[in-house]
C-alpha cells in the first residue's frame, strides 16, 4: 500500500509541475463558470441606471427611490454617461439638470431626460425609472396637499413616513406552471455552470493527463518501479490512485473556489463530494485506458481533449440536460457526465438525500469498475510487452 501511495504522490507532483496543467486546472474552469454565470444567470438587480447632473435634492431623491427598487445606481459626468450608454455598460442614462432640480425644490413640474441603451435589459430599467419618478411625483402631490391643509413641510413629510410605516405593502406570488422554469427556480446565478464545468474539467483534465502515464512508460519509470521491490499490482494501483487523486483534487478545488468566489450552493457538501469521488473514479479509469492504448503524448492530449469535449457536450457539461429532446436525453445517459449531472441536480435543487442519488451512484460505480478493470488489463499488458 505504501508503494502505491508513493507512486500516486509522484504522479500528482508530475502533474502539478506542468504549467499548462496549472492553468487548465486552477484558472480556466473558474473563468468559464464566471462567463456562463454572467451570460445566463440573473443580474442580481433590476437594471443599471447612470445619473448625471449637479448634486441636488431631486437627484438624491431619484437615486434613493431607484435603489429602494433594487436598481443599481451610479453617477457620472454627462459625457461619461453617454459613453456608458453607447457601450451598453448601463441600461439607462438619466439627466437631472439644474432647471429640473430647481422646479422640484419649488414644488413645480420637473422634466427629466432619459437615454436608453440597446441592451436587452434596457426596457425593464426604463420601466423602473418611470416608476421611481411617478412615486416621487405622487409624494410631492401628497406633501403639497398636506401643506394646503395647514401642515408645515416637515410635518407633512413626517406624517407621510409614519403612514407608510403603518401600511402593509401588497405581495405578488407568481406561480410558473412551466416545468423547465420550475426546475431551475431558485437556482443561483453560477450554480448550474459550476456543476457542469466541474464534470467537464474533471474528466477532460484526467484524459489529457494520461500523457504522463505514456511518458512514464516511455522514459522507463514504470520499468524502474518494477525493478524495485514493487509488484505489478502495486505499480498499477499506484497509477490508478494517482489518476484518481488528480481528478478528485481538481474537482474539490473547483467546488471550493466557486463557493468562495461566486457563492455557489453545492447543497449537502458530503453528498456532493461523494458524487465527485465516484465520478473521479470513472475519469481515472478512462485515463488509464487512454494512456495504455496510445504511445504518443501529443496524440493522448489531443484525443483526451477531443473525447472529453464530445462526452461533455452529449452529457450535459455544456448545456442543461433539461433542454435536450427526449431521445437525446436518453442518448446522453451513455456518458458518466449525464449521471453526474443528475446527481448534482438532485442535491443542489431538490435537497436530495443519499437514497435519492443511489441510482446515479450505482451507475457511476459500475462505469468506474469497467473503466478501471479495462485500464488495468491494458496497462498490465503494455508493461508485460515492454518487459
Amino acid at each position: 500500500m505504501r508503494a502505491a501511495l508513493a507512486i500516486a504522490g509522484v504522479e500528482l507532483r508530475r502533474f502539478v509541475k506542468d504549467k499548462g496543467n496549472v492553468f487548465f486546472t486552477f484558472i480556466f474552469p473558474l473563468l468559464l463558470v464566471f462567463v456562463l454565470g454572467s451570460q445566463f444567470g440573473g443580474s442580481g438587480n433590476a437594471g443599471r441606471v447612470t445619473i448625471t447632473g449637479p448634486s441636488s435634492d431631486l437627484r438624491t431623491a431619484v437615486a434613493e427611490q431607484l435603489e429602494s427598487q433594487e436598481v443599481s445606481v451610479s453617477h457620472a459626468t454627462h459625457n461619461d454617461m453617454l459613453e456608458q450608454v453607447a457601450r451598453g455598460r448601463t441600461d439607462v442614462g438619466l439627466v437631472v439638470d439644474e432647471e429640473a432640480a430647481t422646479a422640484y425644490s419649488q414644488g413645480g413640474s420637473a422634466e427629466l431626460e432619459m437615454i436608453a441603451s440597446s441592451s436587452s435589459t434596457s426596457m425593464a430599467a426604463q420601466q423602473e425609472v418611470q416608476v421611481a419618478v411617478s412615486n416621487l411625483d405622487l409624494r410631492q402631490l401628497q406633501v403639497t396637499a398636506l401643506e394646503h391643509a395647514g401642515a408645515s413641510p416637515a410635518e407633512a413629510s413626517q406624517a407621510l413616513d409614519e403612514a407608510a410605516g403603518q401600511v402593509t405593502e401588497p405581495t405578488l406570488e407568481v406561480v410558473n406552471v412551466d416545468s423547465l422554469a420550475q426546475e431551475f427556480q431558485g437556482l443561483g446565478q453560477f450554480d448550474l455552470g459550476a456543476s457542469s464545468q466541474l464534470l467537464l474539467f474533471t474528466f477532460l483534465t484526467s484524459l489529457a493527463g494520461s500523457s504522463t502515464l505514456i511518458n512514464a512508460r516511455r522514459q522507463g519509470v514504470m520499468a524502474r518501479s518494477l525493478a524495485a521491490p514493487v509488484s505489478t499490482l502495486q505499480a498499477i494501483a499506484g497509477q490508478s490512485l494517482g489518476r484518481w487523486v488528480i481528478a478528485f483534487f481538481q474537482g474539490g478545488y473547483i467546488m471550493l473556489a466557486t463557493w468562495l468566489l461566486f457563492g455557489v450552493d453545492w447543497g449537502n457538501i458530503g453528498l456532493s463530494l461523494l458524487v465527485l469521488a465516484v465520478f473521479a473514479l470513472v475519469a481515472a479509469g478512462a485515463a488509464m485506458v487512454l494512456g495504455s492504448i496510445l504511445d504518443n503524448e501529443g496524440a493522448a492530449v489531443g484525443a483526451g481533449v477531443g473525447v472529453g469535449l464530445v462526452l461533455a457536450a452529449i452529457g450535459g457539461g455544456m448545456m442543461p440536460l433539461e433542454i435536450f429532446p427526449d431521445t437525446m436525453r436518453r442518448v446522453a445517459h451513455i456518458t458518466p457526465h449525464a449521471w453526474g449531472y443528475d446527481a448534482f441536480a438532485e442535491i443542489q435543487r431538490h435537497g436530495g438525500t443519499l437514497a435519492d442519488i443511489l441510482p446515479q451512484l450505482a451507475v457511476l460505480v459500475a462505469m468506474a469498475a469497467v473503466a478501471l478493470l479495462l485500464g488495468t488489463w491494458l496497462l498490465r499488458r503494455s508493461m508485460a510487452r515492454s518487459l
